[in-house]
């Protein structure tokens, strides 16, 4: 597999195949069947012959130094935290 990582933080966003074409550009990444427009060169990097967690979320893992660990900002979007009530 392959991911499309932040380079500041390592953030996991997206996954592909290997052999899947990605392709980053100066003002946004190309990959199969759509186009990620916040993500280029200059913040992103692919990171190639990874295997990343078998509950592999975008933005749940980084990838540092071929390790993965939980990203301590991610929160699970199906279980959202309660919305407070108003005073």
């Amino acid at each position: 597999m392959k991911t499309l990582v932040t380079k500041i933080a390592g953030e996991s966003k997206y996954i592909w195949p290997d052999d899947a074409v990605v392709t980053i550009g100066s003002d946004m990444t190309a990959a199969p069947q759509f186009f990620i427009a916040d993500m280029n060169e200059s913040n992103a990097m692919i990171v190639e012959n990874v295997t990343p967690p078998e509950d592999w979320k975008g933005c749940k893992y980084l990838l540092s130094n071929g390790v993965w660990s939980l990203n301590p900002n991610w929160g699970d979007p199906n279980n959202p935290p309660p919305i407070p009530d108003k005073p």
